[in-house]
């Protein structure tokens, strides 16, 4: 029988936030396991780094911008146009299942899937069997885009994370045993409010955290492209936030993410005893990732390593890797959601969308196929809103649509962005500079050229568009995501 495939997905889970991979602050010892066997892709970035494009672009292998979709809207919602992943796999044989938040327009669309449950679900489920407020989930009244941390209302087996967890493995116990299965679990924390359950929040409350990043173009909040700024002024008050309170946020976000890394733990342990590890590819990854204080930004949208670059990790069966010669690699290839498609179809043996299909082409490739040519050339194309960048093994290069603004750093001997190679030049750097001008022009022209062929309204006449100024947090609408736990949505967290 053709393999099993699990795909497990956070919300908003930064790629630096895996134990094994250097942060000694955070406990996440399934996430550890899975990438002690299987293969993690060090530099995976999200091509528009929202919740509605970066799952479009996993079920269809297209970038945001491609299927112009390059924001959270329900206006212009390209899945019912296009071959998506659950479809194809179906078609295939496939039983599929969708186990959390998806984020789809109509929200219970299902896009391929046979079944599917979601958020709103596990809410309908707490107010059936609740007896009154103080067992109900989110009654803290902390906004989905807010950043303080707060303790959650419920206890950890009445959390919506054990809940996707425990639907998961309900599934895989009653599942058609004559079919292979494709199970999508995807997790909403640690998108937020930053809510763990107060047990976990204990394994945090006086550990060191590590201090968010600030650079030569950070150093002051009036230093930052204010265009950058935007949606941290939007969402959430992290721009003004102490360095205790970022302490405190960073703890409590550590938290949630320890919280469905255990979770982990159980799935992972009835996968063993049902004799599933034996048959199953697990890929992990998240939709984006969250500045959490970085150059005084929090949430995501943009393209600074803490909002774009995100966990990737692929756990192979236990019998396909004889003698396990690639558990534990690191791959360094810049690779994106978009390739995540190819690949689940190519370990399915599924058909892919056919070439002559007009729109159905997609833009990934098998992930596996990179294991040979490891830091081959790739590049990443991101639009986000009036944000664009492009990303190559070398450099990335940052636009900011508001005024026109423009950054540019040298991932090699700079990977957290600390020095802008476009800064006014001092006294001896005046070549260097020219140098750094003509390699930010020649990355500008590719990032015209792709999204011209695109189709992206972000340029014109062959140039990227520039739009009005952002000076400041009173030019932008507040909206900190208040939402009650009574009106069905599936962007509750």
């Amino acid at each position: 029988m053709r393999p099993n495939i699990v795909l497990i997905t956070t919300d908003q889970q930064r790629w630096d936030t895996i134990g094994s991979r250097g942060n000694q602050a955070i406990d996440t010892p399934h996430l550890d396991w899975l990438c002690d066997e299987g293969v993690c892709y060090e530099n995976a970035y999200a091509d528009c780094p929202i919740c509605m494009p970066s799952r479009a672009t996993i079920m269809t292998g297209k970038s945001g911008s491609t299927l112009g979709l390059t924001g959270n809207t329900n206006t212009a919602y390209p899945l019912a146009h296009h071959r998506t992943l659950p479809e194809l796999l179906g078609q295939a044989g496939y039983q599929t299942r969708a186990q959390g938040k998806m984020h789809f327009h109509p929200v219970r669309a299902h896009y391929g899937f046979q079944t599917m449950e979601l958020p709103m679900d596990y809410y309908r489920e707490r107010h059936s069997l609740s007896s009154g407020p103080s067992d109900l989930p989110k009654e803290h009244g902390v906004g989905e885009n807010e950043m303080q941390a707060v303790i959650s209302t419920v206890h950890e087996n009445q959390s919506l994370t054990h809940w996707t967890v425990a639907r998961s493995i309900d599934f895989l116990e009653t599942r058609d045993p004559t079919r292979p299965f494709f199970l999508w679990t995807s997790f909403t924390k640690p998108h937020p409010p930053f809510d763990p359950p107060a047990n976990y929040w204990s394994l945090y409350a006086n550990r060191e955290m590590p201090r968010p990043v600030r650079g030569d173009w950070s150093a002051t909040v009036d230093q930052v492209p204010q265009g950058a700024l935007a949606p941290t002024y939007m969402l959430n008050n992290v721009w003004r936030f102490s360095e205790e309170q970022l302490a405190n946020t960073r703890r409590a976000y550590y938290a949630t993410i320890t919280h469905i890394d255990y979770a982990l733990g159980l799935l992972f342990g009835r996968m063993r005893e049902l004799g599933l590890l034996e048959n199953t590819w697990i890929v992990f990854t998240s939709d984006h990732g969250e500045n959490l204080g970085d150059h005084w930004m929090g949430g995501k949208s943009n393209f600074f390593e803490g909002s774009a670059h995100i966990p990737l990790v692929i756990r192979p069966p236990a019998s396909s890797w004889d003698a396990k010669p690639e558990a534990g690699r690191s791959v360094r290839t810049l690779v994106t959601l978009a390739d995540i498609m190819p690949t689940v179809l190519s370990l399915a043996d599924a058909p892919r969308p056919r070439a002559t299909d007009p729109g159905d082409e997609m833009e990934g490739e098998d992930l596996l196929s990179l294991l040979a040519r490891d830091n081959g050339e790739r590049e990443v194309v991101g639009e986000s809103g009036e944000f664009l960048s492009l990303i190559t093994n070398r450099y990335k290069y940052h636009y900011f649509a508001s005024g026109g603004e423009e950054l540019l750093f040298d991932r090699r001997i700079d990977p957290h962005e600390q020095h802008n190679l476009l800064a006014p030049p001092d006294d001896h750097g005046a070549a260097g500079a020219a140098e750094h001008t003509a390699t930010a022009e020649s990355l500008r022209a590719r990032l015209v050229a792709v999204l011209e062929s695109r189709g992206s309204k972000m340029v014109a006449d062959g140039k990227l568009r520039v739009t009005a100024p952002i000076t400041g947090p009173s030019e932008v609408n507040r909206w900190p995501g208040f939402h009650s736990t009574v009106v069905e949505s599936d962007v509750l967290h």
